[in-house]
């Protein structure tokens, strides 16, 4: 016969999420020539321990999509000869990564699968 209260929950597993802010702290230094968005991708790749259905895991695939949905826009704007075609597509995809970016940081501080 257990001596537990009624009113107790089961205790849950704490998921360690510091690699998942530590790398979207990487994304965010982006204005450094995407140097540290590279490294971010490097790191988030060889994470093969990862459990993809955890909320961890659900981080580090935004992140890699975020960071390959970035390309088309450079890519575009690289090609597009005048400037005021390739300017606006350069602002347009550093401001979907920045809300990227700030959307699934947010979700992971509050413990949050994206």
């Amino acid at each position: 016969m257990s001596m537990m209260p009624s009113n107790t929950l089961p205790i849950q597993q704490v998921e360690d999420n510091s690699l998942g802010h530590f790398l979207y702290g990487l994304m965010s230094a982006f204005p450094l020539f995407f140097v540290p968005v590279l490294l971010s991708l490097w790191f988030n790749l060889i994470q093969k321990n990862i459990n993809p259905d955890s909320v961890l895991g659900s981080h580090l695939r935004w992140q890699r999509m975020s960071i390959i949905g970035l390309c088309p826009f450079f890519i575009a704007g690289y090609w597009l000869s005048p400037l005021w075609l390739s300017l606006p597509m350069y602002i347009l995809g550093v401001s979907w990564f920045s809300y990227r970016i700030f959307k699934g940081w947010i979700s992971l501080n509050d413990g949050l699968a994206v």
